[in-house]
């Protein structure tokens, strides 16, 4: 017996080193994470997007010159750009200010539309979602059938009209129509998510257990349904650029002609130095396609590895 007992202890010794040296299991994030390090798309996403926060964060010193003096404005004949020359690698605008120069400092506002609508989207598309989830009933049939007239309009052109009700048009207005039109994705996805936590294993069991409901929606169906909401901010923020860009191209943008942005520049080539410069529309133009698709490339990566049903 004696031998026995020992031979099966030495293989619960041995199970236990095995144990102790294998590596230990990973979160979904972790795992997300590494997965995320080996898809060239990602790595391509996320290297556009790395640059343009970067550009837009030191714009001001990238930038060769000062993007609102009127260097060449004495050359300037019929308002009509002037083309490349020695010192201006990319030529001037009618005004004979620096077009590279206005091209870089222009990032920094469309970053800064595009992340500021996004944020105000998602704390409103989140407050109206996690109450829905949470409550449920006819506080979820109110809001939902809220958001549901929201999603029931193209969201251009939803963008488009709150923006023309403004009095005086300023980049103020073009954040919170861009934002406006997000809310209802947030929440409803949030709100889908939280519906989906309700019956699970860890959220029955809590109940069972006596927890007051506050503590279940803040500290298990709350936390476990941000995944996707997360990821769609991602996305949210390619497409807050290109209706920014679209708003501020139709005019309902920041008046200021001084402020160098994308889509009011895009604007200006494309309606009226076309024929003349063609490239001072293409450039602002290329520089947004490149931004969105950075985003979008990155928010779709993120979201197949953040899929549980992905995991290996």
């Amino acid at each position: 017996m004696s031998g026995i007992a020992t031979q099966k202890r030495d293989k619960i010794d041995a199970l236990a080193a095995t144990a102790a040296t294998d590596e230990g299991g990973v979160s979904l994030i972790v795992d997300a994470f590494r997965r995320l390090a080996r898809n060239p798309v990602a790595i391509v996403g996320a290297a556009i997007v790395l640059l343009f926060v970067l550009l837009a964060i030191f714009a001001p010193l990238i930038a060769p010159k000062d993007p609102t003096v009127r260097y060449l404005i004495d050359e300037i004949r019929q308002n009509t750009p002037l083309p490349p020359r020695p010192g201006f690698p990319l030529g001037t605008d009618e005004n004979g200010r620096d077009l590279l120069s206005r091209l870089i400092v222009g990032s920094r506002q469309s970053l800064i539309v595009g992340v500021m609508a996004t944020l105000i989207g998602l704390v409103a598309g989140m407050i109206i979602g996690g109450i829905a989830g949470a409550l449920g009933g006819w506080v979820d049939t109110i809001l939902m059938r809220f958001t549901d007239i929201l999603l029931s309009v193209p969201s251009l052109l939803l963008a488009i009209s709150i923006a023309a009700l403004a009095a005086r048009p300023s980049q103020w207005t073009v954040i919170i129509a861009v934002a406006i039109v997000s809310v209802p994705i947030f929440a409803r996805l949030l709100r889908g998510s939280m519906l989906a936590q309700r019956n699970t294993d860890h959220v029955l069991a809590a109940r069972a257990l006596g927890v007051r409901e506050n503590t279940i929606v803040f500290r298990h169906m709350l936390p476990n349904s941000l995944s996707p909401v997360i990821v769609q901010a991602t996305l949210t923020l390619a497409t807050s650029i290109i209706d920014a860009a679209a708003l501020s191209f139709l005019g309902l943008g920041d008046p200021d002609p001084n402020r160098a942005e994308w889509g009011s520049m895009l604007g200006e080539g494309s309606r009226v130095y076309f024929d003349v410069r063609p490239e001072m529309a293409i450039y602002p133009g290329l520089a947004i396609v490149i931004v969105a698709l950075g985003f979008t490339l990155l928010g779709e990566s993120l979201r197949e590895a953040l899929d549980p049903k992905n995991r290996r």
